[in-house]
């Protein structure tokens, strides 16, 4: 087991984890709610350090990031255990597994960095479970990522205190971060964790950070998606992350705790895209339907066009090598210059 940051030692004996809001308190042989930070010989010991659920190459687009490097592949992996508890958690076998460390794939962090490049990849992705959870992994596996000229992309609920997040984030190149809800209780009832904490790292991201971060919405039909609370939430990422964050309002599917709910509207997803827009959004999209209006990028200067997507793959191409809109010259927000990857929709499992 790998010897963890951001802990420290109390008076009773129990160490405390000062990794994210939960501040868990172990004594010797505990873990925390996570499952994978524990308390051994006096120290927090990361169990799944340099193991790995499984890996696979996919579009960008599917994690979801529509402005950091469009077409390319990244080479996604995650590990087991979490620190929310979502009833609806889409990864679940994963997110709550208690004995994934046992079985899963041995794969050092110059490993991965290396079976990155040699595919390709313009960049790996921490993802299926949250890497706020295995952030000494991901930091390293970012630092040899780095190396290789491989970027470092973070898929993470945010729930993270903000001393960690400085360290953990100076290390990624993009973020998308699943704001759940606009709703204290939705997250008190529905992942076991709190609000505001999610909403300070957000503005910290925006507002301190060069960090590239997209935002992800998941909209349950009669939890989250009243129009009162998608005005909250979009008038929120205006005012404290700008108009030109990108946020992607995605379709929820019955799954682990929630089977009984129905599959969301695709109307729905038009009405979330049509508030954030009316509120100053000037890049709102839609996710997991088949929908080439609502998926792609269209200038907020003249209204053009300028990045086609069906599902996840790439149509017209209206950029400048510099990353403007061809019809009016206005910079579009991203790592979008040069041209475009031609990975496409396909999905690879590979071993590391």
């Amino acid at each position: 087991m790998h010897a963890s940051r951001f802990w420290r030692t109390l008076d009773t004996g129990k160490i405390r984890c000062e990794l994210c809001p939960r501040q868990c308190e172990l004594a010797e042989g505990q873990r925390g709610f996570c499952f994978v930070r524990a308390h051994e010989g006096g120290q927090m010991r990361l169990t799944t350090y340099g193991r790995s659920s499984g890996f696979c190459v996919d579009p960008i687009e599917k994690k979801p990031l529509n402005h950091f490097h469009p077409g390319s592949s990244v080479l996604s992996f995650g590990t087991a255990g979490c620190n929310l508890a979502c009833k609806f958690c889409q990864n679940w076998d994963l997110s709550k597994s208690r004995q994934m460390e046992r079985v899963a794939e041995l794969a050092p962090p110059q490993a991965i960095a290396q079976a990155a490049h040699h595919r390709g990849c313009r960049s790996v992705a921490y993802t299926y479970n949250d890497p706020v959870i295995f952030a000494e992994y991901a930091v390293d596996t970012a630092l040899a990522c780095r190396e290789l000229g491989v970027a470092s992309v973070a898929v993470t609920a945010g729930y993270m205190e903000l001393e960690p997040a400085a360290w953990f984030f100076s290390h990624m190149d993009a973020a998308n971060v699943d704001l759940k809800a606009f709703s204290e209780d939705f997250y008190h009832k529905l992942t076991g964790g709190h609000l505001q904490p999610v909403l300070e790292l957000l503005r910290y991201l925006a507002q301190e950070t060069r960090v590239w971060v997209e935002l992800t919405t998941l909209l349950i039909p009669g939890l989250n998606d009243s129009e009162a609370e998608l005005e909250r939430l979009t008038r929120w990422v205006v005012e404290a992350m700008g108009p030109e964050v990108p946020i992607h309002f995605t379709a929820f599917h019955p799954a682990w705790q929630m089977q009984s709910l129905p599959r969301t509207p695709t109307e729905t997803l038009f009405k979330a895209r049509q508030i954030a827009l009316a509120n100053g959004l000037k890049f709102p999209y839609i996710g997991n339907v088949n929908d080439w209006r609502g998926s792609s990028t269209w200038c907020p200067g003249c209204g053009q066009r300028v990045i086609e997507r069906h599902g996840y793959t790439l149509g017209c191409w209206e950029l400048t090598t510099e990353g403007a809109c061809r019809f009016c010259g206005v910079t579009i927000p991203g790592q979008l210059r040069g041209a475009p990857g031609q990975w496409g929709a396909r999905r690879e499992p590979v071993r590391v």
